[in-house]
This record gives C-alpha cells, sequence and structure tokens, in this order.
C-alpha cells in the first residue's frame, strides 16, 4: 500500500516508521526542514521497546515536492492547520485514496470533508506514545491501539484493508463503530489533565498529589459530558432566541481565527442529522 503521512511530527514519524518497516511504501510529508533532511541523510532513528534502529526506506518531502498519488493519507496535523494543510497536498488526493485523521479534537471530519467525501473519510483515534527527541529521532516507549471507522458508519472493504495494514505494523488496531465516544473520552482526557498540568507545572501522574487536583480534572471532565449531550440542544435554543449583533466571542473568534458563529452554529446542526454524526459538532 502506498501510504503518505501528513504531518512528520513524533505520532507520524513513529506510524511512518513502523508502517515502513512492516513493507508498506511510506512517504513523510512535512515542513520541518531540519526533520526531513535529517531522515534523508540517515533515516529516521526510531527507539521502541523492541530497540533501536534506523529506518532508510521511507521518502520525504514537502508539500510540493510529492507528486504520486497514495491509497491512504493519514492526517497527523493539529486540528487548526488541517484545511491549509490538505490544501498544500490536494494534488495528491486522487479518486481512490482514502484519508484517514487519528487527530486530537473536533471538527477534522468537517475540515477533511472539503476535499474527500465521507465514504473515502476514516476517523479514528490512537492512544500510542511518541515524543520527537531532535531532527530525524523518534522514540516511543509503552503500548497503545488504534479504532478507527468510516466517517459515514458504512463498514467498506476499504475500513478492513486500512486495519490490516496498521495492525501488520504492530499498531494494534481495530474497526470500532464507537470511534466517536472515545474522541470525546480523550476531548475530556486534554480538557483536564493538559489544561491542569499546564496551571499546575505538575507532570500527569503528580496531579494527584496537587490539593483539590482530582476534584478539578473530574469537575472539567463533568463539564466535557454536559457539553456532549446537551451541545445540539443549547444550539438551537439560541439560534431561536439569539438577539441581532454580535456577542464578545464571536467578535474575538472573527479577529483572531476567521471563524463566524454562523459557521459554528451550522457545523453544530450538521451533527443533528443522523446518528454517526450526533455529538461530534464544534460547538
Amino acid at each position: 500500500m502506498k501510504i503518505a503521512i501528513l504531518g512528520a511530527g513524533a505520532m507520524g514519524s513513529l506510524f511512518g516508521g513502523l508502517l515502513a518497516e512492516a513493507g508498506q511504501a511510506v512517504t513523510l510529508i512535512d515542513i520541518n526542514e531540519a526533520h526531513l533532511g535529517a531522515i534523508r541523510e540517515g533515516g529516521l532513528r526510531l527507539e521502541t521497546d523492541t530497540g533501536e534502529r534506523r529506518v532508510t526506506s521511507m521518502k520525504v518531502g514537502r508539500p510540493g515536492e510529492v507528486t504520486e498519488a497514495p491509497d491512504l493519507l493519514v492526517v497527523f496535523t493539529k486540528t487548526l492547520h488541517t484545511t491549509a494543510a490538505l490544501d498544500g497536498v490536494r494534488s495528491l488526493i486522487g479518486p481512490m485514496t482514502q484519508v484517514l485523521s487519528l487527530q486530537n479534537g473536533l471538527g477534522n471530519v468537517e475540515a477533511i470533508g472539503a476535499f474527500v467525501p465521507k465514504e473515502r473519510t476514516l476517523i479514528g483515534v490512537t492512544t500510542w506514545p511518541a515524543d520527537l527527541v531532535g531532527p530525524g529521532h523518534v522514540h516511543s516507549h509503552g503500548q497503545g491501539a488504534i479504532r478507527l471507522m468510516s466517517a459515514d458508519g458504512v463498514q467498506r472493504p476499504a475500513v478492513a484493508e486500512v486495519v490490516a495494514a496498521l495492525s501488520a505494523a504492530g499498531l494494534r488496531c481495530e474497526a470500532d463503530a464507537t470511534v466517536w465516544a472515545a474522541i470525546w473520552e480523550k476531548v475530556a482526557f486534554n480538557a483536564a489533565l493538559n489544561s491542569l498540568c499546564a496551571v499546575t507545572g505538575c507532570s500527569v501522574d503528580q496531579l494527584g498529589a496537587v490539593d483539590d487536583g482530582t476534584s478539578m480534572a473530574f469537575a472539567i471532565v463533568s463539564e466535557v459530558v454536559a457539553e456532549r449531550e446537551l451541545a445540539c440542544r443549547v444550539v438551537r435554543c439560541g439560534v431561536a432566541t439569539m438577539p441581532v449583533g454580535r456577542t464578545g466571542s464571536e467578535a474575538y473568534l472573527a479577529a483572531q481565527h476567521g471563524l463566524s458563529t454562523e459557521g459554528l452554529v451550522a457545523s453544530a446542526l450538521r451533527a443533528l442529522n443522523g446518528p454517526a454524526e450526533a455529538g461530534h459538532s464544534d460547538s
């Protein structure tokens, strides 16, 4: 299988290296020239629980340098960069290319939808750990797994093919129709622990020793759960009662990020159209 990894940071490089070791034709696409240059020169230095080695069979390139359409395009960019990153490789997305998002956060399926239809979009979540130690050097210690599904909920042959390729690389992948629940679980985890660790300066394992650390984490998780369950009802109520004029948040979103309340509302209302999409609005 020809596989392109869009976003060759820690996770993208780990996945690319393991897939290449398993015999897949892998291309890493990124704009980090130091990282790409180190891989071109000496291969990817990969450290995992099975040992340290160099993976030299991958191609690397910046957007625009890669010309061959892949069978599978795996997106590992930050959510805020998804649209720009895909636009930079638009010419690589062929009529049969499958696009897989293993990104954190919400809104990725909607962003990918501007480039490929849902029947060729896969959405998933992974718990594999990875760190970019330096240019051309990634390590991953510990175990993880991947759960994925077609974005439209249909179990197609392409889903099984991608699962098989990832599993053959030792990435422990399975098809799972409940992926959206897993994505929201990870949103809750990141919202609670990333924010609290940033504020307190603690690592995750130290947070329990901080006064009220655990209770604050549970409070944030409860807010995420409430958002998941009530978002669509809140949006509907807001649409019916919203006064004319901009809120402060809307003005900020427009000025800082080019976003609009109308766009956020439209995204949330799309989530009401079917059970496969319910609960992953951007509201």
